[in-house]
């Protein structure tokens, strides 16, 4: 069942991605992200600086904030560096939060991290992923707000991606995301696809499923394609504050003037050691509690 629109005065919601985003949850990088190089089951590709991750953080937090964004700080810390990575354990839909299911094993306390965030500021849980379904927010992005299109990957399966179905209600898509190299480079679906605008997306092409591709091309939305040389350093994994106005990781040139000539207004920050070193990008950085 669909639930009710949620009134003008709501404190929360995010059923979007492109909406004005309002409140946004951040995570500063702790000394767990410090040693995530030492466990080679995060998958790390390097030692972190983490003065220079903590640095890097501090500039989209600042990012942010002068776009008009407010910014909540996680003040936990936990063993697990992944915790950085905020948008993934969550989602804030417009009648409650969802704790979500990690499928990458050291994450799995992270939807009760963020869920004792949520409670201590009064938004409602409105369901959670039980096992054996395992869901990761970077799966799920809303193409409409009635919208929700869910990947199901090595992190994603189906019975977590049903599961959110269920609890989201109204029309949900799920897609197959390719296998591509295995557990190690794990895609989520967001590392292919982020709408930037009601009728613009950033997508890699190759990893696209081909259901996707058909829906995104209905719909009549505009595809900013990434260069494949782009896609390892976070091409693809852009946040939109306000249809068309995006913060993206620097060093992906030809990604930024396509996406220019889109009609998009762009804010590229260094994100090496505390997005690309993770292979989180500022989406991943993000969980947006509310958006217009």
């Amino acid at each position: 069942m669909t639930p009710p629109p949620a009134p003008a005065n709501r404190a929360f919601g995010a059923q979007s991605m492109t909406a004005p985003l309002l409140d946004v949850l951040v995570k500063a990088p702790g000394p767990a992200f410090g040693r995530a190089f030492g466990d080679p089951a995060v998958g790390f590709l390097r030692p972190v600086d983490l003065e220079g991750a903590r640095r890097e953080h501090d500039g989209l937090v600042a990012t942010l904030t002068g776009l008009g964004v407010r910014v909540h700080e996680l003040g936990a810390e936990t063993d697990d560096p992944d915790l950085v990575y905020v948008f993934d354990p969550m989602v804030i839909a417009d009648h409650g939060a969802i704790p979500l299911r990690p499928g990458k094993p050291n994450r799995a306390g992270e939807p009760d991290v963020l869920e004792a965030w949520t409670t201590a500021h009064d938004i409602p849980t409105a369901g959670r992923i039980t096992g054996p379904g395992t869901v990761e927010g970077g799966d799920t992005f809303w193409l409409r707000p009635d919208l929700l299109c869910i990947g199901r990957t090595l992190r994603t399966n189906d019975a977590g991606a049903r599961q959110l179905g269920a609890i989201v209600g109204g029309d949900v898509r799920i897609f197959d995301v390719p296998y591509w190299k295995g557990a190690a480079e794990l895609v989520h679906l967001l590392s292919v696809i982020s709408p930037v605008a009601d009728d613009v997306a950033v997508v890699f092409m190759p990893l696209l499923p081909a259901g996707l591709y058909e829906l995104v091309r209905d719909l009549g939305i505009r595809l900013v394609e990434v260069p494949e040389e782009e896609y390892p350093t976070l091409g693809c994994n852009v946040l939109a504050v306000r249809p068309g106005v995006v913060v993206t990781a620097e060093g992906n040139a030809v990604t930024r003037r396509r996406l220019e000539a889109a009609g998009c207004e762009v804010h590229a920050l260094p994100l090496r050691e505390v997005g690309e070193n993770g292979s989180g990008g500022v989406t991943c950085l993000t969980r947006p509690v509310l958006r217009a």
